[in-house]
C-alpha cells in the first residue's frame, strides 16, 4: 500500500498497525527480560561478582577458568553425560515401543495413551518426591518388600555415591517416555499407507517394514526428539533437587544445581554466571543446527 492510498484510507492503515500494536508489549517484555538478561548474566560471568552484581571489578575469564578447574563442576559434567545418553537412548527406544504397540490399532488404544502421557502432566518436582519416597530404604521398596518377608532385598541406589544418579535416570525416563510415545506414534500414523501396503504386497514382513521402511522415514521425529530431550537433560534442577539435594555428597550434582549452589549457596555469583552461560552455549549447540537443517531443508 502506498503512502497516498493509506492517508486517504486510515482504516487500512489501522489495520496494518494493529498486529504490530498489539505485539508490541509481548515482544518489548521478551526482550528485556529474556535477551537483556541473557546479557546481564554474560557480563556478570566476566566480573568479580560475589554476593552482589559488582561491576567495579572485572577479570576476564578467569571466572571460566576457576570454572573448569573445579571437581563439583567436573563431578556436575560428569553426571550430565551420564544422564543425558541413558534419558535420550532408553526414552526413546522405551517410547518408539510403545508407539508401536498402539500402532498395531489395539484394542483399549485410546485408554492406554492417556495412562502412558500421564507421568508428563506431573511436575518434575511431584515425580522427584514420589520416587525419593519410593526408593528410600526406611519407607520405600527396600521396606515394603522386607515387610513381606523378603528380608534379604536390598535397593540402596539413592543412597549410595555411586549408584544415585542413576535414580535419577530412572524417574526421568518414567516421566518423560510418555511424551516422547506420543512424538512417534503421530510420526508413525503420518507415513503414507501406500508404502506400507505396496512392501506388503511385495512380502515383507511387519518386522522388516518398520525396520526397512517406516522408522527410516521417521528420522525428522528422532531429530525433534533428541531435541527436546537434551534440553530437558541439560536444564535439569527440579528432579535432582525433589529427590536427592545433589548428594550423597556432589554424587548427583548437575550443571543446572551446580549454577544455584555457587550463586546463591556460596556467594559466588561470577562463576554461577559462567556456569550458566556455558549450559546455554550447550543448549545453543544442540537447537542452531537443528533449526538450521530445518529452516535450510524448507529454503530448498
Amino acid at each position: 500500500m502506498t503512502a497516498r492510498a493509506a492517508a486517504a484510507n486510515p482504516r487500512a492503515t489501522l489495520q496494518d498497525l494493529l498486529p504490530k500494536i498489539v505485539l508490541a508489549p509481548s515482544f518489548a517484555v521478551i526482550l528485556i527480560f529474556v535477551y537483556g538478561f541473557i546479557a546481564f548474566t554474560a557480563v556478570l560471568s566476566f566480573s568479580g561478582s560475589k554476593l552482589l552484581p559488582d561491576f567495579s571489578t572485572w577479570v576476564g575469564l578467569n571466572n571460566y577458568v576457576r570454572l573448569f578447574n573445579h571437581p563439583n563442576w567436573i563431578t556436575a559434567l560428569q553426571n550430565l553425560a551420564i544422564f543425558s545418553i541413558l534419558y535420550i537412548v532408553v526414552c526413546s527406544v522405551i517410547g518408539l515401543a510403545l508407539a508401536i504397540f498402539l500402532d498395531q490399532k489395539i484394542r483399549g488404544e485410546g485408554l492406554l495413551r492417556p495412562i502412558y502421557l500421564y507421568p508428563m502432566a506431573l511436575s518434575f518436582i511431584v515425580t522427584g518426591v514420589a520416587w525419593k519416597w519410593f526408593l528410600d530404604p526406611g519407607i520405600g521398596l527396600e521396606h515394603v518388600m522386607q515387610s513381606i518377608g523378603w528380608e534379604s532385598f536390598s535397593f540402596r541406589w539413592i543412597k549410595d555415591g555411586k549408584m544415585a544418579i542413576y535414580t535419577i535416570v530412572i524417574a526421568a525416563v518414567w516421566q518423560s517416555s510418555g511424551f516422547v510415545m506420543a512424538m512417534f506414534l503421530a510420526g508413525l500414523r503420518g507415513v503414507d499407507n501406500e508404502i506400507i501396503k505396496a512392501a506388503q504386497i511385495d512380502g515383507a514382513s511387519t518386522m522388516t517394514i518398520y525396520r526397512r521402511i517406516i522408522i527410516p522415514l521417521m528420522r525428522p521425529v528422532f531429530l525433534s526428539a533428541f531435541v527436546v530431550l537434551a534440553h530437558l537433560a541439560i536444564k535439569s534442577y527440579d528432579l535432582v533437587v525433589a529427590m536427592t539435594d545433589g548428594g550423597p555428597g556432589t554424587a548427583t550434582w548437575t550443571p543446572a544445581l551446580f549454577m544455584q549452589k555457587f550463586t546463591f549457596g556460596r556467594n559466588e555469583m561470577g562463576m554461577g554466571a559462567a556456569s550458566a552461560i556455558i549450559m546455554m552455549m550447550m543448549i545453543f549447540a544442540i537447537i542452531v543446527p537443528y533449526l538450521y537443517s530445518e529452516l535450510g531443508g524448507k529454503k530448498k
